[in-house]
């Protein structure tokens, strides 16, 4: 018990004081944070990422092939794609009565293979 309290008396400053150039240089930088807080929560659903994660592995999968991936109906799997399209992160194509979808671009394939791949290493484990 004693090593705990130690350590959480040395995780933050013991004294308040701050650099004014380093916050006039970032804190402007925080404004436009908006969009990628909406990617991030996007992706905070289990489901989703999957879809997402799935979508990094196969250039475009159908709804049905989705589904079953995740042992889900298509309507939940729909329910999921959807959001991601309108997050902006996922496109679809409809040929015929089946619907495929994709990731929009190679900013959203890195960002989520970066992070699955980051969650592999062993710190998570």
């Amino acid at each position: 018990m004693e090593e705990i309290e130690t350590s959480k008396k040395h995780d933050a400053c013991q004294t308040f004081c701050y650099d004014e150039e380093v916050i006039e240089r970032v804190q402007p930088k925080l404004v436009g944070i908006r969009g990628a807080e909406l990617i991030f929560k996007a992706l905070s659903d289990a489901t989703r990422l999957k879809i997402a994660y799935a979508l990094t592995l196969e250039p475009e999968l159908c709804v049905c092939d989705v589904a079953n991936i995740l042992g889900t109906t298509t309507a939940t799997a729909s329910h999921h794609l959807r959001y991601l399209r309108n997050m902006g992160l996922a496109d679809y194509e409809k040929r015929g009565k089946l619907v495929f979808y994709s990731l929009t671009d190679d900013h959203v394939h890195q960002l989520v293979r970066i992070a699955c791949e980051h969650a592999e290493e062993d710190r998570y484990k």
